[in-house]
């Protein structure tokens, strides 16, 4: 399968519904631990809260959520902290409905902590979201050494008036490992401390990024700089990612003093999926019985064209060379060499799982001149896995038949539509209209091309007796979610 994002240290926060017309409220939470000398210890309370899962209601330039939140910090006898409050989401449009974040710090001495979160949304009678786990405070008053690494989602220059604000900059925090061929910058930020008690005039930061699987450091990354002590130091640095081939990385930054002496090290554990790759060496790969025995002979070319959907455009290059030639031996060899190289030891589970999904997108939508996989409703379902729900309207006196599938969510993404249609009607040759994913067909007039089904000269622009008489209800179902 493609590189699945993951949330290594994030809780991802539920509610459940008690009355079916309410959203189910869904959050995202993280803490960093940092340090200033006038407030000491401190944790970082990072919320993101998930646009579309929010109830709304209209205001004069648009609409508006509101949420209540209680945050408790206890230790063994007490409340220590403690802050409640209600926040308004920025005011949007209801096509466009965007994630907002938060962030709450919390001084606190060094020492063990429970902390307990509860959001309610305003405008819904869901119960609250609740949880509470425990929590450990360093203590960065006295030893030399790094704070919490943070992920940027944004970085631009602040005026130290934004919650968000550190050492110049607003800071929104990005709460997933995952960075697609999309991202292709990786924005951190960190803090040292105490550096000047060890009385020297310059220290030395290297950072390096190690391939997980294979321990493997990848040249290109492994960099050196010099810092001057202070008593604290921020570090800020974008590393590009263009040219990082996907896997499993771990991004590790050591403190070095002048002696070459390692004082403190961190590390990062992220996710790329890339474009790059390297070449396909068939003479590398040796066959695995076990895959071998799941691809009969005469379907090897059809397995191995089926993985063009998930594939990357290198990839697709060899795929499409070795259908090209027949050559069925680099067909197997190219099949388990990409499931190796994408789950590692679950390779061959993830390619039996991935084999029963092709099987089913063939059974449900392959055409008289299309399997299954090669249909815009296949490649999409391959590609991104099952939809979180589908409306199906295969009879309007208005419109086409069409269908809208809705994710909740593709990777960092949220609430992504996808608008399939059938123009041919007689058949089930479903196209795709309309997506709001990045990367995807966007077609702003979708609304138009489906209506067109009865309208004169193919436009709806020209609403006589004879013609149609407007849109349908597909708007509406798409603006539901």
């Amino acid at each position: 399968m493609k590189l699945i994002p993951y949330l290594s240290v994030i809780f991802i926060l539920c509610t459940f519904s008690s009355l079916g017309q309410n959203k189910k409220l869904k959050a995202y939470l993280d803490e960093k631990q940092f340090y200033a000398p006038e407030i000491g210890n401190y944790i970082e309370i990072q919320l993101q809260y998930v646009g579309y899962t929010l109830n709304y209601i209209t205001v004069p330039s648009g609409i508006q959520s509101e949420i209540a939140v209680i945050i408790k910090i206890s230790d063994q006898d007490s409340i220590v902290s403690m802050d409640g409050f209600r926040l308004q989401s920025p005011i949007m449009r209801d096509s466009l409905i965007d994630d907002f974040y938060d962030i709450r710090r919390f001084a606190l001495k060094p020492g063990k902590y429970v902390l307990s979160l509860e959001i309610s949304d305003i405008h819904s009678t869901n119960l609250p979201i609740k949880i509470s786990k425990p929590i450990e405070i360093k203590d960065f008053s006295t030893n030399v050494g790094f704070s919490d690494i943070e992920i940027a989602e944004t970085a631009t220059k602040g005026d130290g008036t934004s919650v968000f604000f550190k050492s110049g900059y607003d800071i929104i925090p990005k709460f997933s490992n995952y960075f697609p061929n999309e991202l292709n910058y990786l924005p951190i930020y960190f803090e040292l401390y105490n550096t000047l008690s060890l009385k020297q005039d310059a220290l030395g930061i290297k950072q390096k990024i190690i391939n997980t699987i294979t321990g493997e450091e990848i040249p290109q990354y492994t960099i050196a700089n010099k810092i001057k002590p202070d008593q604290v130091v921020p570090f800020t640095r974008a590393i590009d990612l263009q040219n990082l081939p996907s896997g499993k990385y771990s991004l590790i930054y050591t403190l070095i003093s002048k002696e070459m002496v390692v004082l403190d090290s961190i590390d990062y554990e992220f996710e790329r999926s890339s474009n790059v790759d390297n070449n396909f060496d068939p003479e590398k790969i040796i066959l695995n019985p076990a895959f071998q025995e799941s691809i009969s002979k005469d379907s090897v070319m059809f397995y191995l064209a089926s993985l063009i959907p998930m594939a990357k455009p290198a990839e697709i290059k060899n795929i499409l060379n070795i259908i090209k030639l027949n050559n069925e031996e680099n067909g197997r060899k190219l099949i388990q060499g990409f499931w190796i190289k994408t789950s590692n030891a679950n390779a061959y589970q993830d390619w039996m799982k991935y084999k029963s999904q092709v099987l089913f997108v063939e059974k449900l939508y392959r055409n008289n001149f299309q399997a299954g996989y090669e249909t815009d409703r296949g490649r999409v379902y391959l590609q991104y896995g099952p939809p979180s729900s589908i409306i199906q309207k295969e009879n309007s006196a208005n419109e086409y038949p069409y269908e809208i599938w809705q994710y909740n969510k593709i990777g960092k993404y949220s609430n992504k539509r996808f608008v399939f249609y059938n123009p041919d009607i007689v058949s089930t040759t479903y196209r795709l209209l309309h997506s709001d994913m990045i990367g995807e067909i966007k077609n702003l007039s979708w609304q138009q091309v489906l209506s067109s089904r009865n309208a004169p000269n193919g436009t709806i622009d020209n609403q006589n007796n004879n013609g149609n008489s407007g849109f349908g209800n597909s708007n509406n179902y798409y603006r539901q979610y």
